[in-house]
């Protein structure tokens, strides 16, 4: 019998809804000390099974549930039947060859708590994000190699929450070939060059493949702003179908010798882009003060609010960028504007950007909501995984 571990009375609530978390105040006892992801049975305090989660001794979240099944085992066939179920849910998106990079594994969401999977043309890249994942990990990259056959997989745990998790940042080949510096993706029928080794994220922003294919919508001849612009997707897809200019701006010199690639690679003209590289806070309030306009903007940051501890204080940044960006729309213009904060909600943000809009002393109607792409599902009883907010707010 696994170790097993007891709430505290009138703490289980939560997880009789199937939220996949325990906190580490949640627990009454536990009748022994479990390893790192170690699985443990989680009872009521009345006694009742609750479910198998993976144990965190150095996490504040100190389980995170495998299963509520009480049938159900934790062995390598878990793994494998939980990795072909991710795959089968997407199977039906991808089923043409307009995109061949998107994510296969969600982590909570695919009932694989802190496991991130990631396909790119022929490699795969993972990340193990808590003790569970990083337990079974040779587990989980047999079945990936079996599943799939891909030339190679590629870790990028280099991240800063594993050592909440008590764990090393690491990175490196953990089967197969070691990728190419650069790989050529598709997304919607375009091509990018992506470096999984060492790029942000996993190597691309794979979560706002719908929105830039939304934020091409009657963009021919128009003029186009793309801020914190990485290696160039947003300028790719509104180049490709007929914007009049865009100019790029990301603090990061070499993300936009890649986003310029990327524009070449598409056979796009470079005679109408232009490249910022500078800090986009400082640059906005450049081409404010040279009474420049735009007909859309995007703002996609990086997260300035992890948590919700940061919130009020990743709020003034995210104002400050958005009054802005609308002092810098032309009449009729359009907003793309995004938060990735998992500490900031959609109705904070709406006020955020609200705010912006009446500072910046312009009025201003939400036209869409938007949201990440679909290869990123939220489940129902995991609220959290919806992380990716955005807004179309244009000017009238």
């Amino acid at each position: 019998m696994p170790p097993v571990i007891k709430l505290k009375p009138q703490r289980d609530k939560s997880f009789r809804h199937k939220h996949p978390w325990i906190f580490s105040g949640a627990i009454a006892f536990q009748d022994e000390n479990p390893s790192p992801g170690e699985t443990v049975a989680v009872l009521s305090s009345e006694g009742d099974f609750l479910g198998w989660g993976a144990y965190s001794p150095n996490s504040q979240i100190r389980v995170r549930f495998w299963s509520f099944d009480e049938q159900e085992l934790i062995n390598p066939s878990f793994f494998h039947n939980r990795l072909q179920k991710a795959l089968a849910f997407r199977s039906p998106l991808f089923q043409d060859s307009k995109t061949n990079a998107f994510r296969l594994v969600y982590a909570e969401s695919d009932d694989l708590p802190g496991l991130i999977v990631d396909k790119y043309a022929d490699y795969l890249v993972v990340q193990f994000l808590s003790a569970g994942p990083e337990a079974w990990r040779t587990t989980i990259v047999e079945s990936l190699m079996n599943l799939l056959q891909p030339k190679g997989i590629f870790e990028r745990s280099d991240v800063a929450v594993r050592k909440l998790e008590g764990l090393q940042e690491t990175e490196g080949v953990l089967a197969g070939l070691l990728p190419p510096d650069r790989l050529e993706i598709k997304e919607n029928t375009y091509s990018f060059w992506v470096d999984i080794k060492q790029g942000q994220k996993t190597g691309f922003y794979l979560d706002q493949r719908d929105n830039r294919q939304k934020s091409t919508e009657n963009i021919a001849g128009k003029s186009v702003l793309n801020c914190f612009s990485y290696s160039g997707g947003f300028t790719v897809y509104a180049l490709a179908n007929s914007a009049s200019h865009v100019l790029s701006i990301d603090s990061s010199a070499d993300a936009l010798e890649l986003a310029k690639e990327n524009v070449q690679l598409n056979n796009l003209p470079l005679d109408r882009c232009d490249w910022l590289a500078e800090d986009v806070f400082v640059a906005l309030r450049h081409l404010r003060d040279r009474a420049l306009s735009f007909d859309r903007i995007i703002l996609d940051p990086p997260k300035f609010a992890p948590v919700a501890s940061q919130a009020q204080k990743a709020a003034r940044a995210y104002k400050d960028i958005n009054l802005l960006a609308f002092k810098l729309l032309k009449p009729n213009g359009e907003l793309f504007t995004f938060s990735c904060s998992g500490g900031i909600d959609l109705p904070f943000f709406q006020k955020i950007v609200s705010d912006a809009a009446l500072d910046a002393g312009v009025n201003a109607k939400i036209t869409e909501y938007l949201h990440q792409s679909p290869d990123h599902p939220v489940s129902l009883n995991f609220p959290e995984g919806n992380y990716l907010k955005g807004l179309v707010c244009k000017i009238v």
